[in-house]
């Protein structure tokens, strides 16, 4: 299965991007994120994401990411979103120059968490994979393409039938920085089901 760029559609559309086949350039803007209420108080729902709408219940969506992040916050990588206050993202968020946090929101009926593990700050390509299954799902990361860990099992209460997701940048303060997305494709679902042992 193939991730078609020429079926995707932009939610905040960036005002410096490059959609091709085989990859998309955001560059971010200044002030975008996506966030809501919990423990910051703010709720932001402006940043760039290039989505497909998809109705399989049972898939694994792969993307390489590469960026450059240098300030505070700085962020690109894999995004669902159905709307603002019921969305999935995870990336590796530019802290300083010796480490950065591996995380994931998840954002269910307005309200937002982040669960994040620090990583080098000199790790500057990072691919991840989304399986959904029904309206649960499993988010991975690899550095290498080939060897993948499970980051967490999540649920989305607006989670089922057709969803959009694919892939995002933003730089939430006052930066801005190039994120290029490639290697992406869909294949069958990589999440096994549970067996009960």
């Amino acid at each position: 299965m193939k991730y078609d760029t020429d079926q995707a559609f932009w939610i905040h559309k960036p005002k410096d991007y490059s959609v091709q086949d085989d990859k998309v350039v955001i560059i971010t803007e200044p002030g975008t994120d996506f966030w809501q209420r919990t423990y910051y108080g703010f709720r932001n729902d402006n940043a760039p994401a290039l989505l497909l709408k998809t109705g399989d219940p049972y898939f694994s969506f792969t993307v390489k990411t590469e960026f450059d992040s240098k300030k505070r916050f700085d962020q690109c990588g894999i995004i669902l979103y159905q709307n603002s206050d019921n969305w999935f993202k995870a990336s590796a968020e530019y802290e300083n120059e010796e480490f950065q946090r591996l995380g994931s929101v998840v954002t269910n009926h307005g309200y937002s968490d982040w669960a994040t593990t620090d990583i080098r700050a000199d790790l500057k390509c990072i691919y991840y994979r989304l399986s959904r299954r029904e309206s649960d799902y499993c988010i991975e990361v690899s550095y290498d393409g080939a060897v993948y860990h499970q980051m967490r099992i999540f649920h989305l209460f607006e989670g089922g039938g057709e969803i959009q997701f694919g892939m995002y940048a933003c730089s939430p303060e006052s930066s801005s920085f190039k994120a290029v997305f490639s290697e992406f494709e869909m294949t069958e679902c990589q999440w096994e089901a549970h067996q009960m042992g």
